[in-house]
C-alpha cells in the first residue's frame, strides 16, 4: 500500500507539472531541453539508465554496436516521475536519477537516494574533421569521491588495478584492449559508448573526471546498478549487451600453440608425443602461413605445398614461404592433405584452432571480391610491404564475403577460429584516421571493429543449418559485449618476462571486470627474445613454470610462443626434471578440476557470473583485498596468487640462466599471500586451516603456488584423464570444507551444441550445513541426450589428514545417486 501511494503522489506531481509544462516524455523516460541542447534520460531496465545529450531541440539517431537491449525490458509498471524545485527526478526500483534543470548536472542514486555519482557539464563542439562534419567532439564531466577506487576500462597491460588518477586512452592495438567503461568499488558501472578514438582523464587533486571522444553525434552513456554488488553490475553488464554463451567442454581442457607448426606431420608428431607421454591434451593449434606465403596472406585454404603434397611441384612452389624454401627436400609426408591433418587430430580425439585474419593478401579470392564493393583498408599492417589490406568488417556485404571463404575450413571440420589481429594491426599514417568505412570515419568506429568482425562469423554459423559446433572464438583484441558472440581475447604478442607477468594479472581482471568472463594469456609470454630463444636456460624453465601453474587459474590454458623458440612441455626437460615435473602436476591437475570449471563457466552463463573475480567483486568491505592486484578468486571458491618473482634462479648480462640452489627441488623461498576478511582459508596443498584478514608468508617449492580454499566450500574433483571426454563423470570427489555453510551446483550438458539453450542440460546442487555436518545432494534438475542415470559420489570433510591437494583424498565416504535428493552426515 505504501509503495502504491508514493507511486500516485509522484504520479499526480508530474500531471501537474508537465509535460507541457516540463519535460517531454518518451518512452520509459523523458526529455528536457536545456540552454540550447537536449538531455535524454531512459530506462532500459530497473538496473540500467541511458543519458544523452543531444545540440538543439532534437534528438537523432545514434548506433550502439555493443548494446542489444531496448528501452524498458523488466520495467514491470515503468518508472516513477516527479518535476519539481528545478529538479526532475526518475526512479526505478533500484535506480533514481534527478536532472537539475538549471545547470543539466545529472545525479545517479540508489532507490534509498544515497548518492553514487554525479554528472556535471557536457560539452559538444563541431568536428573540424571534413569526413565527420555534422558531428561533434564531446566530453562529459563526472565527479567520484576523492577516495573511490574504480576498476575495469579492459586490459592496459599496467600493474594498476585501481584506474584513479590515470590518463586512458581507448584506441586498441596488439596486447592493449581498451574498453571505455568503470566500474566502482559503490557497486555501480559507467558505460561511455563511443567506438571511436577516446579518453579517460581523473584527477583526484582538482576532482575533475572526464570521457571524452573526438566523433560522436552526441554524449551518450549508460549507469548501471543493482544492489551494490560488483555480481549486480555484471549481470547489467549481460542485459545491456548480451548473455555469455557456452564454449565446449574440451576448450577448458590443455591446449598447445605455436609460432608455428610448419607441417601437418609436425603438428601431428606433436600430439602424438603428448599421447606417448600421456600429458592431457585437449586442443592443438594450427597458427599462419599453411596458405603459403605472404602475397597469398589469409587466403583460408591450405596452398603451402608442405600441407598438401606438392613440394616440389612447380606450379605450386611460388606459394612457399619464405622460411621454408631452405628445407632439405623430404620424403612423402604421413599425412597428404588438410582433410587427413584434421581427421587425424580427431581421431586422436584432440581439436584443431585455425588461424585466420582480418586482412587478406592481393593473390587472394577474398582480395578481388573484397577491392570491388571497395571494402578494403589502404593501410600499413602486417605483414608489411606484402601489399596485404585488412577489410572493412563493418560492411555487411564484406562479412558475408568473409564467411563464405571461412565455410571452406567449417566444412574440413575445424573446431574453433583463432581470429588474429582484430584490431587490427595498423601501422599507423597521417590521415587514416578520415578513411571512410561503411559506418563513418575510422577515428569514429575503429575500436568496434573485433566486435563486428567477430560478431559476423558468430552469425554466419549459428546460421548454418544443422551446426553442431558451438562458435568458439580466440580473438586479439576485444570490445564491450564479446561475451555474447562466442568469443575471449587473450592479451596479445607479450613478451616473456617477470614483469610482463606482474601485468598480466591485474590487466586480466580490469578486463573480466567489463563483463567479459573468458580471457587468458600465452603462458610464459610470446617473444622469448630475453632468454636465449632456449627452452634450457634455467631462468626461463623458472618463469615458464610459474606461468604454466597460473594457467591452470585461468578461464583458458594455452600455451604458445614465437619462433624459433618452442614450448611444448618436454622441451624444457624430460621426466625427472623440476620444471617437466611441475608443469604436467599442473596440467593434470587442471583436468581433475575440470567439473568445477565447467561448472564456473555455466554460472557464467546462466546466472552472469565470473571466471575470474577480482577480490572488490567478494571482499568489498576488506579495502586492503579490494585493491590487491597480485590474487583474485577463481570460481567463487579458489583464492589464487601467481608467483610473479623468481625465487630459485637468475639471469647474468648474456641473457643465461643460473640456479640460486644446486638441488631446486628442496628449496622452498616463501611468498606473501593476504587472506581476505570475512572467511577462513584452507591451503589447498596442506589443508591447514588460516583465519581471514591476515598475511602469511607461504613457501613456495618449486611444483606449488599459493592456492586457498575457501571456507564452506563444496568442490567436485573429476578423473585423472588424458582428454576432457575420455571418461564420463560417474565417479566424482566432492570435497566439502568445513567452516562455513556452502553450496555448489554440478553442471553437465552434451559438451558441444546449443541443445543447452532450450534447456537440455543437468544440475545437481550440492548444500552444505556446517552447524549439523550435513551435505546434501539435492534432485538432479533437467535432463539431456547421454545424461547418466546413476553415479557414485566420494564424499570426503576435508582436514588435516585428507591428503595433497592435487591427489585423491582420503576417508571418502562413498553414496550412490540415481537423481533422487539424499543427504549424509560428515
Amino acid at each position: 500500500m505504501r509503495t502504491f501511494l508514493r507511486y500516485l503522489v509522484l504520479t499526480l506531481l508530474a500531471l501537474a507539472t508537465g509535460p507541457g509544462a516540463g519535460a517531454e516524455s518518451i518512452g520509459f523516460g523523458c526529455r528536457k531541453q536545456l540552454d540550447g541542447r537536449t538531455v535524454s534520460i531512459q530506462f532500459y531496465s530497473p538496473t540500467i539508465v541511458r543519458v544523452s545529450v543531444w545540440p538543439g531541440s532534437g534528438v537523432g539517431e545514434k548506433k550502439s554496436y555493443s548494446v542489444v537491449a531496448q528501452p524498458g525490458q523488466g520495467l514491470g509498471r515503468g518508472i516513477d516521475r516527479c518535476e519539481a524545485d528545478g529538479r526532475l527526478t526518475l526512479q526505478s526500483a533500484r535506480i533514481r536519477v534527478t536532472l537539475n534543470l538549471a545547470d543539466g548536472a545529472v545525479t545517479f542514486a540508489d532507490s534509498t537516494g544515497r548518492t553514487l555519482l554525479r554528472a556535471g557539464a557536457a560539452t559538444l563542439t563541431p568536428c573540424t574533421h571534413a569526413v565527420d562534419s555534422g558531428k561533434y567532439a564531446v566530453s562529459q564531466e563526472f565527479t567520484l569521491e576523492p577516495d573511490e577506487a574504480v576498476y575495469g576500462m579492459g586490459q592496459l597491460r599496467d600493474t594498476a588495478m585501481n584506474r584513479r588518477g590515470r590518463d586512458v586512452e581507448f584506441w586498441n592495438h596488439n596486447t592493449y584492449i581498451s574498453i571505455p567503461y568503470l566500474t566502482s568499488e559503490k557497486g555501480y558501472g559507467l558505460y561511455w559508448d563511443n567506438a571511436g578514438r577516446s579518453r579517460w582523464t581523473d584527477s583526484p587533486a582538482t576532482g575533475r573526471t572526464v570521457f571524452s571522444s573526438e566523433v560522436a553525434p552526441c554524449v551518450d552513456y549508460y549507469f548501471l546498478y543493482r544492489d551494490g554488488t560488483q555480481d549486480g553490475v555484471v549481470a547489467a553488464i549481460r542485459q545491456l549487451t548480451g548473455r555469455a554463451t557456452m564454449f565446449p567442454l574440451w576448450a577448458m581442457g590443455y591446449w598447445q600453440c605455436r609460432e608455428r607448426y610448419k607441417t601437418s606431420d609436425e603438428l601431428a608428431s606433436v600430439l602424438d608425443e603428448f599421447r606417448r607421454r600421456r600429458l592431457p591434451l585437449d586442443g592443438i593449434v594450427q597458427d599462419w602461413q599453411y596458405w603459403g606465403c605472404d602475397s597469398n596472406w589469409n587466403a583460408m585454404r591450405f596452398m603451402n605445398p608442405y600441407y598438401i603434397n606438392k613440394v616440389g611441384d612447380p606450379e605450386w612452389q611460388k606459394y612457399l614461404p619464405a622460411d621454408m624454401r631452405s628445407l632439405p627436400a623430404r620424403q612423402t609426408p604421413r599425412l597428404k592433405s588438410p582433410e587427413e591433418m584434421v581427421d587425424y587430430v580427431h581421431r586422436n580425439n584432440a581439436h584443431l584452432m585455425i588461424s585466420v585474419w582480418a586482412s587478406f593478401g592481393p593473390w587472394t579470392p577474398q582480395y578481388r571480391e573484397l577491392e570491388k564493393i571497395g571494402a578494403l583498408y589502404p593501410f600499413d599492417t602486417w605483414p608489411r610491404r606484402q601489399g596485404v589490406m585488412p577489410y572493412d568488417a563493418f560492411n555487411p556485404k564484406a562479412r558475408d564475403i568473409y564467411w563464405r571463404h571461412l565455410s571452406h575450413l567449417y566444412g574440413m571440420g575445424m573446431d574453433a577460429w583463432w581470429t588474429d589481429s582484430t584490431e587490427p594491426d595498423h601501422f599507423e599514417q597521417p590521415g587514416d584516421d578520415d578513411w571512410l568505412t561503411a559506418d563513418g570515419s575510422w577515428r569514429s568506429v575503429k575500436n568496434a571493429f573485433p566486435l563486428v568482425h567477430n560478431r559476423g562469423i558468430y552469425d554466419h554459423q549459428r546460421a548454418l543449418r544443422g551446426n553442431g559446433r558451438r562458435v568458439f572464438q580466440m580473438t586479439r583484441s576485444g570490445t564491450f559485449g564479446m561475451q555474447h558472440y562466442g568469443a575471449f581475447s587473450w592479451s596479445g604478442d607479450i613478451a616473456a618476462s617477470w614483469d610482463e607477468m606482474k601485468q598480466q594479472v591485474p590487466s586480466g581482471l580490469n578486463y573480466t571486470l567489463c563483463g567479459i568472463p573468458m580471457w587468458n594469456t600465452d603462458l610464459g609470454g610470446f617473444f622469448y627474445w630475453g632468454f636465449e630463444q632456449n627452452p634450457h636456460n634455467a631462468a626461463l624453465k623458472e618463469l615458464q613454470t610459474r606461468w604454466m601453474q597460473w594457467g591452470v587459474f585461468m578461464p583458458l590454458m594455452r600455451n604458445h610462443c614465437s619462433s624459433p623458440m618452442v614450448s611444448e612441455p618436454w622441451r624444457f626437460g624430460d621426466e625427472g626434471d623440476w620444471c617437466y615435473d611441475a608443469i604436467r602436476a599442473g596440467i593434470r591437475l587442471r583436468y581433475r578440476l575440470l567439473p568445477y570449471i565447467y561448472s564456473t563457466l555455466a554460472d557464467c552463463v546462466l546466472n552472469d557470473g565470473s571466471m575470474m573475480r577480482p577480490l572488490v567483486m567478494d571482499f568489498r568491505a576488506d579495502r586492503r583485498a579490494a585493491r590487491l592486484n597480485d590474487e583474485y578468486l577463481f570460481g567463487r571458491s579458489l583464492l589464487v596468487k601467481p608467483v610473479t618473482d623468481p625465487l630459485y634462479t637468475w639471469k647474468d648480462a648474456q641473457k643465461r640462466g643460473h640456479l640460486i640452489y644446486p638441488d631446486l627441488q628442496r628449496a622452498a623461498a616463501p611468498v606473501c599471500v593476504y587472506l581476505p576478511k570475512g572467511s577462513a582459508w584452507y591451503d589447498f596443498w596442506t589443508n591447514e586451516r588460516h583465519d581471514g584478514g591476515q598475511e602469511l608468508l607461504r613457501p613456495c617449492p618449486i611444483d606449488i603456488m599459493p592456492v586457498y580454499v575457501r571456507a564452506g566450500t563444496v568442490m567436485p574433483f573429476g578423473p585423472d584423464v588424458q582428454y576432457s571426454s575420455e571418461k564420463p563423470w560417474d565417479d566424482l570427489e566432492i570435497r566439502v570444507y568445513p567452516g562455513a555453510d556452502g553450496s555448489f551446483t554440478l553442471y553437465e550438458d552434451a559438451g558441444d551444441g546449443y541443445d543447452y539453450e532450450r534447456g537440455q542440460y543437468a544440475t545437481i546442487r550440492f548444500g552444505y550445513d556446517d552447524a549439523a555436518h550435513r551435505l546434501t545432494i539435492g534432485a538432479r534438475r533437467g535432463r539431456y541426450k547421454g545424461m547418466l542415470a546413476r553415479r557414485r559420489f566420494r564424499v570426503v570433510l576435508v582436514g588435516a589428514d585428507s591428503g595433497r591437494g592435487d591427489q585423491p583424498m582420503q576417508g571418502a565416504q562413498t553414496v550412490d545417486y540415481d537423481g533422487r535428493a539424499l543427504s549424509l552426515m560428515l
